[in-house]
């Protein structure tokens, strides 16, 4: 448990300018009327655009491609991952015209689009907002996607439906000018779901529903977060009803962006190093200052239940159906999204993007459900493809991504099918989670496998790729951050060590024993013998040594 550092003196702004140049221009010219110097930077050419307003684009969902040779990623900021059909048109349509027909789902439940040029943009922005979708607030120094359960509304065992203030919230925080010039991006999630499927753990703030002496409401969680500072989120220790969430996010929100702490220095300016400093309880106290009351004192029960994919088919609460496709690496593509669009619109159904970046087709009326499916298999997005397939989470990495050392979506797909043709259904539980780079989209921090890409030299000397293996880590009853247990695998030995820690545990494992729990119960030692590698030694085991 981390205890609370001695609050320091605040620094002044004069300090925070001169250290940190995305402040700076943030407030030379603000983020939010870029759109408008569109036909400026257009008619300058991409050659001309300064990297400045590069930076400022990124709160309207636009980041450079990889290489940086004038076409942009485009993320469209949903809530919860909800989408009509002649939404899905819209952005199917976008990917088809603009985007080389390239759309990926993303773990913050979004559509993201890719190769659109910068003469384009007005057209896509014109096409995106007609379609009341939105891509403000995707990226940047803001409030991001608000994540949530994609069966909210429309689950059996859900504790009560938070599509209201989730929705709220997203409404509230998209484009408010209160909350576009935070400290560094923020995100939230906010879920009722009986299976915490939406990662409460490893959000700044998350609103989880509880009842309490039958009334339905919040815990709160705060501080969690990923990257190459990973973070378990702590208990508030607060009870709030559900017409008090917006103040309440609001409270803790400014509390974070008042205090020019957080402000020096991007590598520790996400609100994880906040918790850090002032503890869960200085936030609290804070809080509510801020709120001018005290909240009612409450402890956020422990789950048992694993985080459910909501994949497959179930029954809702209203006798229609819900079907969790696999969406495999994330990769669906403007002309399946058009497909999808044309098969969901007649029968009044929608789609939900899910955290394992998959989609939930909900309202599906129980007659037409095997229309749906066998429509599904005719468009390559057969349900039974799941398990492995449906649960691995692979970045965006290349050929897009400028941080990405490694492949991903590629690699991964090759180490789900070396599994499959050595361990068939023995493995169709197991999460791999593959990054290419510590920015951890992909969580590989919270895999049963985690693979982190970077680089290696061979007997020659020659710089390869290379991925960190992490384990032990995970979601849910057994929330942990994961350890780098071997570094620096060149990729052409991954499989086999992959193969070796796996074959290894089902070889020994007790009767139905998890993945997790073999780990935990295994030595690095032991497992370096199994995966036929020497494990990497933690400095502390290297003093020790």
């Amino acid at each position: 448990m981390l205890t609370p550092t001695p609050a320091a003196e605040a620094p002044s702004l004069e300090l925070v300018l001169k250290r940190n140049p995305v402040e700076r221009l943030k407030r030379e010219k603000g983020p939010l009327g870029m759109l408008d110097e569109l036909p400026a930077l257009i008619a300058a050419g991409y050659a001309d655009v300064a990297e400045e307003d590069v930076v400022r684009l990124k709160w309207w969902g636009l980041y450079h491609d990889k290489p940086k040779v004038g076409t942009f990623m485009l993320r469209v900021k949903l809530a919860a991952g909800r989408l009509t059909a002649p939404q899905l048109r819209a952005i199917g349509r976008l990917a088809l015209e603009h985007g080389k027909g390239e759309a990926e789902l993303t773990t913050r439940q979004n559509v993201q689009l890719h190769n659109l040029r910068l003469d384009a943009l007005p057209q896509v922005f014109e096409e995106l907002h007609a379609a009341s979708l939105t891509s403000l607030g995707g990226c940047g120094d803001t409030v991001r996607a608000i994540t949530g359960c994609p069966a909210a509304g429309i689950a059996h065992d859900e504790l009560f439906d938070v599509t209201p203030v989730l929705e709220e919230a997203h409404r509230f925080f998209t484009g408010n000018p209160d909350y576009v010039d935070l400290p560094r991006k923020h995100k939230i999630s906010i879920s009722a779901c009986a299976s915490r499927c939406n990662a409460p753990e490893i959000n700044c703030i998350s609103l989880v529903g509880v009842m309490r002496d039958g009334e339905p409401g919040l815990s709160v969680l705060v501080g969690g977060g990923l990257s190459s500072v990973p973070r378990i989120a702590r208990d508030l220790g607060v009870f709030v009803r559900p017409d008090e969430a917006i103040a309440v996010l609001r409270a803790i929100l400014d509390t974070w962006r008042d205090d020019l702490r957080w402000r020096v220095s991007r590598v520790k300016s996400r609100m994880k190093f906040m918790v850090d400093a002032l503890g869960p309880e200085g936030v609290r106290a804070e809080v509510e200052r801020r709120l001018g009351y005290a909240l009612p004192s409450f402890v956020l029960p422990p789950t048992d239940l694993e985080p459910d994919g909501h994949l497959g088919i179930r029954t809702q609460p209203d006798g229609r159906a819900s079907i969790g496709v696999p969406v495999h690496l994330g990769l669906l593509g403007g002309a399946r999204l058009v497909a999808l669009a044309d098969l969901l619109e007649p029968l009044g159904a929608e789609a939900r993007i899910t955290r394992q970046q998959n989609l939930l087709l909900a309202n599906v009326p129980a007659a037409d459900v095997d229309a749906v499916v066998a429509a599904l298999a005719g468009l390559e997005l057969p349900l039974e493809l799941g398990g492995l397939r449906g649960n691995g989470i692979a970045c965006t990495g290349e050929p897009h991504c400028n941080y990405s050392v490694t492949e991903t979506k590629s690699r991964l797909d090759s180490l789900i099918g070396g599994l499959e043709d050595r361990f068939g259904e023995d493995v169709s539980q197991l999460r791999l989670h593959l990054d290419g780079c510590p920015h951890a989209c992909a969580h590989h921090w919270v895999g049963d496998i985690g693979f982190q890409g970077t680089t290696a030299r061979d007997e020659d000397g020659q710089r390869g790729q290379a991925y960190d293996v992490y384990l032990r880590g995970a979601l849910g009853p057994r929330a942990a951050i994961a350890r780098p247990v071997f570094r620096r695998v060149p990729t052409r030995e991954l499989d086999e060590l992959v193969h070796g820690l796996v074959g290894g545990w089902l070889a020994n494992r007790a009767e139905g024993e998890s993945l997790r729990a073999f780990l935990d119960r295994t030595t690095d030692d032991e497992l370096g013998v199994l995966a036929g590698r020497e494990p990497a030694r933690s400095r502390r085991e290297e003093a020790a040594a």
